[in-house]
């Protein structure tokens, strides 16, 4: 058993600021090959997540946000950006379940932002048809600014 509690959250939190992705999660499957995966995904303000989409019909993706305040920006196929959603906890949206196929991408608003994520496993890294052409790439030189774009729809 795992309680999911402040002391975990904070942990991770800790782990997130002092990675150079900015992210770290908590992985609750016990494996990759896993069918079901669930985690906890810590973000920090900053952090670069390259919209991507998860093609296999059984890839749907389920975020709850636990704390903080977690950006939601959905894409249409041109890379135009479709809609965006402020996730909080106890707010007017705490989460989203997104089909299969739709191109996404997520930042973290505040420092200690933390959600949980369930989808299918098992794990597959994803494919080139699955990122996004129109966006750069993490590590690209145009990637900060691309998100310093991204988190402007929520200032």
């Amino acid at each position: 058993m795992t309680l999911i509690d402040q002391t975990l959250l904070d942990a991770l939190s800790a782990e997130a600021r002092q990675a150079p992705r900015g992210r770290k999660n908590r992985n609750f499957h016990p494996a990759d090959d896993f069918p079901a995966h669930r985690l906890l995904n810590a973000i920090e303000p900053g952090s670069y997540v390259m919209p991507h989409r998860h093609l296999d019909g059984d890839k749907a993706e389920t975020i709850v946000v636990v704390r903080g305040e977690l950006g939601l920006v959905l894409f249409d196929d041109a890379g135009a950006v479709a809609a965006t959603h402020r996730l909080t906890p106890g707010g007017a949206a705490v989460g989203v379940d997104l089909p299969a196929g739709t191109w996404h991408s997520v930042l973290g608003l505040v420092p200690g932002t933390v959600f949980f994520e369930a989808k299918a496993g098992p794990y597959v890294p994803i494919r080139p048809d699955e990122k996004a052409a129109w966006a750069p790439a993490e590590g690209d030189p145009g990637a900060a600014a691309y998100q310093q774009r991204l988190a402007g729809y929520f200032a």
